[in-house]
């Protein structure tokens, strides 16, 4: 370029004087590759301290100056299960993450297919040259400049597979991608409903703790009132203000549990902790009464939807396309190229004047290449595309018996909690009962205050047994559709019969 420029300022003179020119750029370009080591970034002084240097700040100042990514909720709106998935899926930042990839993957499909098409360069080559050419007896000092802008053309014609079997690996890829991007989905899914469910169960807990310790109250309050009427002991008041303050302390540590469950779902759907989220209470959710397959059929879907199954199958078929690939080294490939374009040039000879001439060039060739001896690279790289393609298929196998087995446990574990709900709003009906007659029994003076007591505490462990136990139902029905990858179908999953 500062070729051209020279020609193009009428100062040919300076052509000459072009090496020289060169040499000094390289001198200061020497110069500085010496200095610039001195202010790159340096290992740790000592092993004994850690390191604080100044790239550390500028990292710290560059992910200050990234906001966090923040979005509004309605603070009074009661979100159900499927408006806060909807929410995951849209602000998570792992489903955005997913998709980036699966975005590279499908331009690496591009990339692969670009090989299919020539491709067209414009080029300009601009040089000097000072030699000593043999002119009869004598050496005379001969300068060139050229300048020349030219269209190059290269195409490969034919390669026996290799372009094709790249186009393959990529769409295979991309086919992986694309299944691992569901499988973000079908994990966020979960992970929401699992926040969700641990929600309700928070919030059931720390009601029936709040319940609980009322009732607690209330028998500390009968026993004191007694106690001044000398109906009863110290040690009955006593026991009663136990059982209160241990209703008190069950009731702190459900409030405690029930703030981290809200700060772990603000989290999954992308939020601050502290936000405010008004949810379903788990009275207004349906629970199902029976299991609506049978474990065969439950298997059979989680063969035919689970998304990291999918994905081995297509890396079986990037291993086969790998190895379509690799065999393509085998054979020769035919390539065209060519380029035309125009060509200015400056000669002188000694101290004569110099001139000046230009005119077109062009080159055309097709080149065959047949690759005989490689060190058995090609036979290596087959080798290789064959055990990842058994590897892969080892997978599939492997993976198959561990779903298989992850879907019997979530099959057994659902109908595990089905019986258990049931047992506890057994035992939740019986206890309140027994809890009601041992108040009136206490209040005619038939039975004592350690009864009493006695039946509030079974009372409370049945309020959150049955708490626990319908939200542990919808959260197994949640994981066998998880397992099964019903969570990521357009249908919804079976949850009764």
């Amino acid at each position: 370029m500062l070729l051209s420029i020279v020609q193009s300022s009428g100062l040919p003179w300076l052509l000459p004087k072009w090496p020289s020119l060169v040499c000094s750029l390289g001198g200061v370009a020497l110069i500085a590759s010496f200095c610039l080591p001195l202010a790159a970034q340096q290992a740790p002084g000592v092993s004994s301290k850690t390191w604080h240097g100044k790239e550390e700040q500028g990292l710290n100042q560059e992910l200050s100056s990234r906001a966090e990514a923040k979005y509004a909720i309605d603070p009074n709106h009661i979100y159900t299960l499927a408006e806060l998935i909807d929410l995951a899926q849209e602000h998570n930042p792992e489903t955005r993450v997913a998709w980036q990839e699966a975005e590279a993957r499908a331009a690496s499909v591009g990339i692969a297919k670009s090989a299919l098409y020539p491709t067209i360069a414009a080029t300009v080559l601009g040089t000097t040259i000072r030699q000593a050419a043999l002119i009869g007896e004598f050496f005379h000092r001969q300068t060139l400049g050229l300048y020349r802008p030219a269209l190059r053309v290269d195409y490969l014609i034919f390669d026996f597979g290799g372009r094709s079997g790249a186009i393959d690996e990529a769409k295979a890829n991309l086919l992986v991608s694309n299944l691992a991007f569901n499988d973000v989905h079908r994990k966020l899914i979960f992970q929401t409903s699992s926040a969700y469910y641990r929600i309700l169960n928070a919030i059931g807990q720390r009601e029936a703790a709040e319940v609980s310790f009322k009732n607690a109250q209330t028998i500390e309050e009968d026993a004191d009132s007694r106690l001044r009427n000398g109906l009863a002991t110290r040690p009955d008041l006593l026991e009663a203000t136990a059982a209160r303050t241990q209703a008190e302390y069950d009731l702190q540590a459900a409030i405690g549990g029930e703030e981290i469950a809200h700060g772990d779902l603000a989290t999954v759907l992308g939020l601050p902790p502290a936000t405010v989220i008004q949810i379903q209470k788990v009275g207004d959710l349906p629970t199902p009464t029976a299991m609506a397959d049978s474990i065969d059929q439950e298997i059979d879907r989680a063969f035919s939807q689970r998304p990291e199954l999918m994905q081995e199958v297509a890396r079986v078929r990037a291993a086969s396309a790998n190895m379509k690939q690799a065999r393509s080294a085998y054979f020769p490939t035919l390539t065209f190229s060519g380029d035309g374009g125009l060509a200015r040039a400056y000669g002188q000879q000694d101290l004569l004047p110099g001139s000046y001439a230009e005119g077109e060039v062009w080159s055309v060739g097709v080149n065959l290449k047949w690759t005989l001896f490689d060190g058995t690279r090609r036979e290596h790289q087959i080798a290789e595309a064959q055990a990842e393609k058994k590897a892969a298929q080892a997978r599939i196998n492997a993976l198959r018996d561990e779903i298989a087995s992850e879907t019997w446990t979530a099959y057994s574990n659902m109908k595990t909690a089905l019986r258990q709900q049931q047992s506890a709003a057994a035992l939740l009906a019986a206890s309140s009962e027994s809890y009601d007659a041992a108040r009136e029994s206490y209040g005619y003076g038939v039975r004592n205050l350690l009864d009493v007591v006695s039946a509030q505490k079974v009372l409370a462990q049945a309020r959150s047994e049955d708490v626990f136990a319908r939200t542990q139902l919808l959260l197994q029905v949640a994981n066998l559709a998880f397992r099964t990858g019903d969570l990521i179908q357009t249908q919804p999953p079976k949850v009764g019969p």
